[in-house]
């Protein structure tokens, strides 16, 4: 890929992270946008999004493979409501995403798809699952946490290896995400600028925090 090109492509370094606790699961995301790695190009890009009545989406890498992969999950499973007269399990969801990041990889391509993303939602039962999806197209469910492929990972996953317990409610899992976020944007210089929080339940989907970061300058002797 041209150097400069490169250098220029909205990337979202990104601090992602999902939890599942014993009544449902938490999605969180910082809100700064990149360009080159150092350039703040953005800050109010909400990387945590709801898709429809059941799914939440988070992505990582460029961000414009992100938005284009949310617009078309987001007609797949339509296309397949409509068609099967019954709406997809978070499972199937996911493996859908899974498939298209799959292709898109492979197709010769001057700038190659790259998103990592998860999703979370609510069945039709009430459970709530979360899954994560690397950005060459592999699945995985996942059981406890997970920071997906993003800039802050090492840090959100450092903290949750110690934090997280599997009974956590989903009202711990919150306070644990917006740590964990918090945590990574300290240290990551891509990620920050706020935070955006979903919970899902058998009660459904809540966007219940959208922080924004102001700056403040005090002088100290």
């Amino acid at each position: 890929m041209d150097a400069e090109l490169k250098k220029n492509i909205l990337t979202t370094g990104t601090s992602l992270v999902g939890i599942v606790c014993k009544d449902g699961v938490v999605m969180a995301g910082d809100r700064k946008a990149t360009a080159g790695g150092h350039i703040v190009m953005q800050k109010n890009c909400q990387k945590v999004t709801k898709l429809n009545d059941y799914l939440v989406i988070s992505g990582t890498g460029t961000a414009s493979d992100i938005e284009i992969s949310k617009k078309l999950i987001t007609a797949q499973l339509k296309l397949k409501e409509l068609k099967d007269k019954t709406r997809p399990t978070i499972k199937e969801a996911a493996n859908m995403i899974a498939m298209t990041s799959y292709k898109n990889i492979r197709q010769p391509s001057m700038i190659p798809f790259m998103a990592g993303l998860m999703v979370g939602g609510l069945n039709e039962n009430g459970t709530a699952e979360l899954y994560s999806i690397e950005p060459a197209g592999s699945v995985m469910v996942v059981e406890d946490f997970d920071a997906n492929f993003s800039s802050g990972m090492p840090y959100i996953l450092g903290m949750l290896e110690r934090m997280y317990k599997p009974d956590l409610t989903i009202e711990e899992g919150v306070e644990l995400a917006i740590d964990a976020i918090k945590s990574s944007s300290e240290r990551d210089t891509a990620s920050g600028h706020g935070i955006d929080v979903f919970k899902i339940t058998k009660d459904g989907i809540e966007h219940i925090s959208k922080q924004r970061v102001e700056k403040v300058y005090t002088e100290h002797n």
